[in-house]
């Protein structure tokens, strides 16, 4: 379906209480601040769980028909740590998949012009060759540490090729590898590893005693900041700068290709950034 430039914007970002949704308005408010106005057209709503239990298909229904968006950049998802998916991998698929069935379905229905949807990299094959690229998601079972999780995501890509192939929507996604920075979940138990460790380090700094990190320190992760996936989901979402299908995974050729001038904040900047803010909000963090 051809979208018109001309038009309104109404941006739903669901999830928009999260790790990226909030980054998400920190780069528009940003935005806004050294252009001197918003967004041109645009008016963004930002969702969270007290505004509708997305794996609740009639809740999805009204709160889309309440809005009634021309864009959406969905975010919303059933997230933990390593340790967290491990116990309790079926909730994972089952209510992933809930959500993500309601909100593109509700996106359909309402004549949501774009979705724009965040994967993981978690979702690729555990037995694969490297750097890893979006051709790749679908050829072999991911990690089963976190199975269910990654299948429900990976249902994302399935997703956007049948309501593309069905209903020509144009429905796509990111694949960011691991985001970090301020207003994650810096549970030590159930959070993923970097806000757990700025956690664990946190706390051993203020009782005088050793960190101890988890793990044998071999498996190598990369990661990006949130501010950074926030500026590339507003790049992916601009239909005048961007063509097709875009995806930001743990090849970043393609992304290098349309974006060659993207600077990503230096990862020593964008860690401390994440601990300052950290040590500022430990009263009201998620932990």
């Amino acid at each position: 379906m051809a979208e018109s430039h001309a038009a309104p914007r109404r941006v739903l970002v669901t999830g928009g209480s999260g790790l990226v949704g909030r980054a998400l308005q920190h780069v528009i408010q940003q935005e806004q601040e050294q252009e001197g106005g918003a967004r041109e057209g645009e008016e963004w709503i930002f969702l969270s769980s007290k505004d509708a239990d997305l794996m609740n298909k009639e809740a999805t229904e009204a709160v889309f028909q309440k809005h009634r968006p021309t864009h959406v950049v969905h975010l919303a998802a059933m997230v933990g740590g390593l340790f967290r998916n491990m116990r309790v991998n079926l909730d994972f698929w089952r209510n992933n998949m809930y959500i993500n069935d309601n909100v593109l379905q509700a996106s359909h229905e309402v004549d949501v012009l774009k979705v724009v949807s965040c994967l993981s990299t978690c979702i690729f094959p555990d037995k694969t060759s490297y750097p890893i690229d979006e051709t790749m998601i679908h050829n072999g079972p991911p990690h089963e540490s976190n199975f269910g999780y990654s299948y429900a995501k990976r249902m994302i890509d399935v997703y956007n090729r049948a309501y593309f192939e069905q209903n020509g929507r144009s429905y796509t996604s990111v694949i960011p590898t691991n985001v970090f920075g301020p207003h994650d979940n810096f549970n030590i138990e159930d959070g993923h590893v970097l806000p757990g460790l700025i956690h664990k380090a946190y706390v051993a700094q203020k009782e005088g005693k050793p960190l101890v990190v988890w793990g044998s320190g071999t498996p190598r992760r990369q990661f990006i900041y949130s501010l950074d996936l926030a500026r590339l989901i507003l790049w992916v979402f601009d239909t005048t700068k961007s063509d097709g299908q875009f995806k930001k995974t743990a090849s970043n050729v393609k992304l290098m290709r349309y974006l060659p001038d993207f600077a990503f904040t230096p990862f020593d900047k964008a860690l401390k950034d994440t601990c300052d803010w950290f040590v500022a909000n430990y009263d009201n963090a998620r932990k």
